[in-house]
């Protein structure tokens, strides 16, 4: 696949504020897009510091011993490591490492991704992202907080209707071209 088709697959992201409940949420999702013909691929984006490799084991030893990526293979699964970077990767950089998919979730990197939900929950106790984010065009919440009409609204645990949106509403990231 060249770098330009990878470049249009269909991305949607979900953001909220820590313990919204994005990840449960994609959880239910997950399968309702399966039974739905799709193929999803998922990026989770974090700022917190993590380590998948422990002391001691052969793929750190080969990390710290200076490889640039290490890849672990097991009978069931593989996961590739890139060296630590001097700058955070960017979503397009993550998205051709990724194999084709008819659409991928993406899980923060809110600023990046054209279209987004946002998980809302007012008993957080923090202000939604709504307000400033222009990519959120759609919002579930499990209560009646006020949403702007510009918004597409939804219940939290309607998950179907959520996927389907997604589906409809998944767009590539614009403004990348193959070099």
């Amino acid at each position: 696949m060249l770098i330009q088709e990878l470049l249009q697959q269909p991305v949607f992201g979900l953001v909220g504020r820590s313990g919204s409940g994005k990840t449960h949420l994609v959880a239910r999702l997950l399968p309702i897009l399966k039974d739905m013909g799709l193929s999803v691929s998922t990026i989770k984006h974090t700022h917190h510091h993590i380590d998948i490799d422990k002391p001691g084991k052969d793929s750190f030893i080969h990390r710290q011993a200076g490889a640039q990526e290490v890849m672990l293979a097991t009978p069931e699964r593989w996961v590739l490591q890139h060296s630590q970077m001097t700058s955070p990767p960017a979503l397009p950089d993550l998205l051709l490492r990724m194999a084709p998919a008819d659409v991928i979730l993406v899980e923060g990197f809110h600023a990046s991704v054209p279209t987004t939900l946002e998980v809302y929950r007012a008993e957080i106790g923090k202000e939604p992202l709504f307000l400033t984010q222009k990519t959120i065009t759609a919002v579930a919440t499990s209560n009646s907080s006020p949403i702007p009409p510009a918004l597409k609204r939804f219940d939290l645990e309607g998950t179907r209707e959520i996927a389907e949106y997604i589906r409809d509403a998944a767009t590539p990231l614009p403004g990348f071209k193959a070099e």
